[in-house]
């Protein structure tokens, strides 16, 4: 186009005032495009794009994907895995249809599809320092519902806590848990990340609600069958975790 479209802000980049209007002109062209094929009885190839955390995305997605693909086999279905702030950004720009988000940010229309059970994650020759001294924590980026719940839940039992490690993305706080740095609460929905182990020295944190979030003018139907998969796959885990939890506990007695 021969100007610039975007520019840097923070971690990520935005639309210049003229990729704002490339942006409305590319989708005016691509709906015209769309339209001329139907008028001569082709349907375009369609695709949804689901964004999500990283919490949990490597249980999540692979179930997700081969519902919908199975359910929508006229629709290719894509992802994006990215910290929240980003995603909520994406669905305000339609560069992703759907997220599952942690945080709906005031979001009316965001519609709950679980919750996720917390774990507290460490290292496995990691112990608990001594009870004058903080608890060394591995978090995420502020704003983080995590890095905020686990602050929340160690207050709340008396027990201090120093963020010896912060990072962007769960592959950096798995990084810094593994190698002995500090604990670090995580959803994993029961499956440990290697080179972790779970502890039950710690206080319990609440499990945290995920939301499904969608751009405007995606059409209902779609929004729905999404969130009804969701809920089924958290149903399912849930009784997964339930039955280790009872085998466990069948074992300690």
């Amino acid at each position: 186009m021969g100007r610039p479209l975007v520019e840097r802000q923070g971690r990520g980049s935005i639309f210049t005032s003229e990729g704002e209007v490339l942006l409305r002109q590319a989708r005016r062209i691509l709906g015209l495009h769309d339209e001329t094929l139907r008028l001569f009885d082709v349907e375009p190839e369609q695709t949804l794009v689901i964004g999500s955390t990283e919490h949990a995305a490597a249980q999540l997605l692979p179930e997700l994907h081969t519902a919908l693909t199975a359910a929508m086999p006229d629709r290719r279905v894509r992802f994006r895995v990215d910290r929240g702030s980003q995603l909520r950004d994406d669905l305000a720009r339609g560069r992703v249809d759907l997220a599952l988000l942690f945080d709906p940010a005031g979001d009316q229309s965001a519609m709950s599809i679980g919750q996720l059970e917390l774990t507290w994650y460490s290292a496995s020759d990691w112990s608990l320092p001594e009870v004058t001294e903080p608890v060394p924590l591995v978090a995420f980026d502020d704003p983080c519902a995590l890095r905020t719940r686990a602050l929340e839940t160690l207050q709340s039992n008396g027990m201090r806590a120093d963020v010896i490690c912060e990072a962007p993305h769960l592959a950096g706080v798995q990084a810094a848990v593994r190698a002995g740095l500090g604990i670090g609460l995580m959803a994993t929905l029961g499956r440990s990340p290697d080179g972790l182990v779970a502890r039950q020295d710690l206080p319990r944190a609440e499990p945290t609600e995920m939301f499904l979030c969608a751009r405007q003018g995606l059409a209902p139907g779609f929004i729905e069958y999404t969130a009804d998969v969701l809920r089924e796959l958290f149903t399912t885990f849930a009784r997964v975790e339930s039955r280790k939890t009872g085998a466990l506990l069948a074992v300690a007695s």
